[in-house]
């Protein structure tokens, strides 16, 4: 009897040493990356609601909105991740900016103007509509501030953003019928350079002068950036060319509604 269980004993231990030596070894933790999400239902819904002018039909829009929430719960349950390209998440942003401002306006429509949402007294950068924290990302209430200069100016020194970002306003850039997507971000982005640069209504580009866009003076420590300066941006998208010594004066600022 003992050596049979003494036989029984040895083969357990021979039998879990060579479980040990032929198992693998626990190594860390794989992670997974969440692929970058597309676009396709956004691009859809801007076909649909904005015409070539970049207006937007807000009244219908409003009564419709079921697939505007399904993408911005997608945009906020998968930020960006560090394994996405810059042009992947750059487009992530512009678009959540811009789809985020339609939802702000939705949710107040009708209203003339963005500046009329919220507190009738506006402090710059903490009461105005750009400063309200009404939607999450990843778990974090952002405001539409956060993404413009806490993220798009600060981490991709690109100051085309500029001509993508739109303010639901008549002055902005024209809001683009298509989502903006990593394969044709840079195309995009030249596009609306020469798109707005050209629109009279928005800049008005001479030789000896210019009246431009006040972004080109409330962004100008971007424009400066790398050895750049805003006489060369508007000279790389403007039919007219600007002379060196030409003088730039500042368009008024229309903040009415970019309404159809």
């Amino acid at each position: 009897m003992r050596r049979i269980i003494l036989t029984v004993l040895l083969a357990g231990a021979v039998g879990a040493a060579l479980t040990a030596f032929v198992a693998p070894k626990p190594g860390p933790e794989r992670t997974t990356t969440a692929a970058p999400i597309d676009h396709v239902v956004y691009d859809r819904l801007l076909k649909k609601y904005v015409n070539d002018k970049g207006l937007v039909n807000y009244k219908a829009w409003k009564n419709d909105q079921q697939e505007l929430n399904q993408y911005l719960d997608r945009l906020s349950k998968n930020p960006p991740a560090a394994g996405w390209s810059k042009p992947e998440q750059m487009a992530y942003w512009i678009n959540a900016y811009n789809a985020y401002t339609i939802k702000l306006i939705l949710n107040h429509y009708p209203v003339q103007s963005i500046k009329d949402i919220g507190s009738k007294i506006k402090i710059p950068f903490v009461t105005t509509p750009w400063a309200a924290e009404f939607f999450r990302i990843g778990g974090k209430k952002m405001s539409l501030d956060d993404i413009e200069h806490g993220t798009l100016r600060k981490k991709y020194d690109d100051p085309r953003i500029h001509f993508a970002l739109v303010c639901a306003s008549i002055s902005c850039p024209r809001l683009r019928p298509e989502a903006y997507t990593a394969d044709k971000l840079d195309r995009q982005l030249d596009d609306q350079g020469r798109d707005f640069l050209n629109n009279p209504s928005k800049n008005k580009v001479g030789k000896e002068s210019a009246q431009l866009s006040k972004y080109f003076d409330w962004y100008k420590g971007d424009w400066n950036l790398n050895g750049q300066s805003v006489t060369k941006w508007v000279n790389k998208y403007s039919t007219t060319k600007l002379g060196d010594n030409a003088n730039i004066s500042y368009l008024g600022y229309n903040w009415n509604l970019n309404e159809q």
